[in-house]
């Protein structure tokens, strides 16, 4: 089974290992089962890569991402087709909700974050909170800049109480507060 290799590399197999970036395999992986016309074995993910890696290599990442829920997997006999649940973006955004939950002042790391994007980001995740919040009420319709975030549960700067989440949907600071 012939195909487009994902990824251009020179000189040995380990050369080339030592050489990739942390995360580059997964996008590699990912880029090659977006590119499958269905779901792929690990030896058709591993063929599409060119060979370079291992076959034991692909499923440790295959298995990584499966962890990670970028990609699903089902028994095809004695083993797994894999099929991506996520594309690039999907996984960046999965890093950085694992970076984030690991972070023990949510609302710092929250706040430090909306401060420093730049205008056309913020104006983007306002316009990505505010469609949220036209979906039901929750802790978006109050955030709206770097400095709502910081203060939206101060009680000495909170003009009016705030409402609780609805069923299923979360404040960012709870997870910090233990809840």
């Amino acid at each position: 089974m012939g195909g487009k290799a994902f990824g251009n590399f020179g000189g040995s197999g380990r050369e080339r290992a030592r050489r990739r970036g942390q995360g580059q395999l997964e996008a590699q992986v990912l880029a090659a089962l977006h590119h499958s016309p269905g779901p792929a074995t690990a030896a058709w993910v591993q063929e599409r890569l060119s060979g370079d890696l291992a076959y034991t290599t692909v499923m440790t990442i295959l298995s990584r991402l499966h962890a990670k829920q970028a990609v699903t997997r089902e028994r095809s006999g004695r083993a797994y087709v894999w099929t991506p649940a996520a594309d690039e973006a999907g996984l960046a955004a999965l890093r950085m909700r694992r970076v984030l939950d690991g972070e023990p002042d949510r609302d710092a790391v929250l706040t430090s974050f909306v401060s420093a994007l730049s205008a056309h980001d913020e104006q983007l995740l306002r316009t990505l909170l505010g469609r949220d919040a036209a979906d039901g009420p929750g802790p978006a319709e109050s955030l709206t800049t770097a400095e709502d975030l910081s203060t939206a549960d101060d009680p000495a700067t909170a003009e009016e109480p705030r409402t609780a989440p609805a069923p299923g949907r979360h404040h960012p600071s709870d997870e910090a507060r233990g809840g």
